[in-house]
């Protein structure tokens, strides 16, 4: 089974047959075990340190379809090696294109999206509630804001409540987690550690989805409620806004009431809170795990994967964009 592989120091990756060899530098230039990985193996690679590798290397991720995303310093995602597409399919690029250009056809699944992402999101908040957590006054300002979808007259309009329906659903962080205070949602910079873990999980959840939508014949940079624009995969966004509450913040209250992550982990740094490598270390293994994480799914009948589930979403929109199917986003039922 494929699967994903951090790479937080910096180093030099290189082919060796089939295999993936990287070894590890330290700040001084000295180099560490090479460790090698089975190329068959590899979904794809998140670099956090920097990377050396030569144009052949890339030659060879792309014609198996491994794909790299670069992470700064700062935790930002700067962008993606993406192979070239292997299932394009003109007839759904066509008929995605037709979707974006009609506003119509475009509102009806940009409202989808944003339903699926405040039932997600109330849900989060109603198992929470469930064990002892007070947060009876965010989920109704959440159901008061969620009747206001359907009758949204535009896409900024639309955008404005679901940042309504986001900013009220954070303000029970504050409650949920036990030793950190959150206060306002701040991005650019992060300001403590709970945005900082958000930043950076969101940026986890985009990159998995930016992957499953490559594995189908989706096109990336078309997508609905979030504009496209320039050099970014704003399908990815559309699509991470489904799964953030269930992927991203189920794993960020498990890893703070947890106590597997403490305020050791994050340090300040020109105006900005981020996490130190261990954290990151940490969060990702425990993103990973829910990655893994299989449930009954009622409609096919079997277990899935929550990162097989993303792919599900992925055909999910192809048929309503195809016409096959109405498009239904997942609403989590736990």
């Amino acid at each position: 089974m494929k699967k994903s592989y951090y790479l937080f120091n910096p180093g030099r990756l290189s082919r060796k047959d089939n295999t993936l060899c990287f070894v590890p530098v330290d700040e001084d230039g000295n180099e560490g075990q090479p460790r090698y990985i089975p190329i068959e193996g590899v979904d794809n690679l998140y670099c956090f340190g920097s990377l050396d590798a030569n144009s052949a290397m890339y030659n060879f991720l792309g014609k198996n379809h491994v794909s790299v995303h670069f992470f700064d310093y700062y935790e930002h995602y700067t962008g993606s090696f993406m192979a070239k597409e292997y299932l394009l399919a003109g007839k759904m690029q066509v008929e995605q294109t037709r979707h974006y250009l009609s506003d119509k056809k475009r509102m009806v699944v940009a409202k989808t999206l944003v339903e699926g992402a405040a039932f997600n999101m109330s849900k989060n908040l109603k198992y929470y509630q469930g064990r002892g957590k007070d947060v009876a006054k965010q989920l109704g300002q959440i159901d008061s804001f969620t009747p206001l979808i359907a009758n949204a007259g535009g896409i900024s309009e639309l955008m404005g409540i679901e940042g309504n329906i986001r900013q009220a659903y954070y303000g029970a962080f504050g409650e949920i987690i036990n030793d950190f205070d959150m206060g306002n949602r701040s991005k650019q910079p992060p300001q403590n550690e709970v945005n900082a873990l958000i930043s950076f999980g969101n940026m986890m959840c985009y990159t998995v989805c930016l992957d499953q939508i490559y594995h189908t014949q989706l096109n990336p940079t078309i997508s609905f409620l979030h504009e496209p624009g320039a050099r970014r995969y704003s399908l990815a966004l559309d699509l991470s806004e489904i799964f953030k509450p269930m992927l991203v913040d189920r794993t960020i209250f498990t890893v703070l009431n947890k106590k597997q992550l403490q305020a050791s982990d994050f340090r300040q740094d020109i105006n900005r809170c981020v996490l130190k490598e261990g954290a990151k270390k940490v969060f990702v293994q425990a993103f990973e795990e829910r990655l893994k994480e299989t449930f009954k799914h009622r409609s096919l009948g079997r277990s899935v994967s929550y990162k097989h589930l993303v792919k599900l979403e992925c055909y999910k929109l192809q048929k309503h964009l195809l016409g096959m199917e109405v498009y239904k986003p997942f609403k989590m039922m736990w």
